[in-house]
């Protein structure tokens, strides 16, 4: 039977997939009404108020001034570069589309982990990595443009740099939590991502002001969720099993993403996808399960 100390790191991983999942949607819901900077900027804010409740759990003691450039890093890759891309991702194509494309997070784990921690790269994993890029590419090129997508090839791209920013980032968070907890490294990249978009947003003549007509009571509410719930609730949990398992297991989970993005995006906000999109959404699926699939050995 396995004990709470086990059940307790996939629990939270699964949640933490849910979380991010609906967070295309939150985002996708979000940008209708806002800017995209600002609706980032705010996002991260109300996430680095909401931590300064936990500021006694985050062991600042432990504070090595020698880890700040790793931690700085970690902070640029996401939330910074991670939303720079996302955000204009989710402008440009379906929030069900960019979740399909996060699954190939895990895949793209294991080929840094093969490049910077030495571990041994298989050739199902290069096999399923070349068959997931070619179901990201058909499900790209065979997307029609949309209000809700309006340029679908850029716009996965972008989320695909964007899962290049997480997946270094996972590697990053996997060292760094053998000395921090997961409330430190959560508030450390709340408050450096805030401070990040804020110098952004406000340093952009092209920026506009988050009322630009009047306020939008769903929107606003989507970007509390984004702030509070996602970047709190869904990196904490994240980073808190990044500290108990192993970098690519907790990668394998993000398998979840586009399960639920395509679930609440079709009851949500009501998107589809024909079935050549369906097809490439196979090929991604098959790229990335053969890539982990490990066969029982006899006896």
């Amino acid at each position: 039977m396995p004990n709470r100390s086990t059940l307790l790191p996939y629990g939270a991983l699964i949640l933490a997939m849910l979380i991010w999942g609906s967070s295309f949607i939150a985002l996708k819901y979000a940008f209708i009404s806002y800017d995209s900077s600002w609706v980032i900027f705010w996002r991260l804010l109300f996430a680095t108020l909401f931590l300064l409740l936990f500021i006694p759990k985050m062991s600042l003691r432990s504070f090595r001034s020698q880890d700040l450039p790793a931690l700085l890093l970690m902070a640029l890759l996401e939330p910074c570069l991670y939303f720079v891309f996302e955000s204009k991702a989710i402008e440009n194509t379906t929030a069900s589309q960019a979740g399909m494309i996060s699954s190939m997070l895990p895949v793209l784990v294991a080929l840094l982990a093969a490049w910077l921690l030495g571990e041994r790269l298989k050739n199902r994993m290069m096999i399923g990595f070349l068959v997931a890029i070619l179901g990201a590419l058909w499900l790209s090129l065979s997307s029609s443009l949309s209000d809700y997508a309006p340029n679908p090839l850029l716009g996965n791209f972008l989320e695909f740099l964007a899962m290049l920013c997480a997946a270094f980032f996972t590697i990053s968070v996997k060292r760094l939590s053998q000395r921090y907890n997961a409330f430190f490294l959560t508030g450390f990249q709340s408050l450096m991502g805030a401070l990040f978009f804020g110098v952004l947003t406000f340093a952009s003549p092209l920026s506009e002001p988050m009322g630009r007509d009047e306020l939008h009571f769903g929107a606003l509410g989507a970007i509390v969720y984004l702030g509070v719930v996602v970047s709190f609730g869904g990196y904490g949990l994240y980073n808190y099993a990044l500290s108990k398992v192993e970098a690519s297991q907790a990668a394998g989970f993000t398998n979840l993403i586009p399960l639920f993005s395509l679930i609440l995006g079709y009851f949500l906000l009501g998107e589809t996808l024909n079935s050549s999109q369906l097809f490439g959404c196979g090929l991604i699926f098959l790229g990335v399960v053969g890539a982990f699939y490990r066969q029982k050995s006899r006896g």
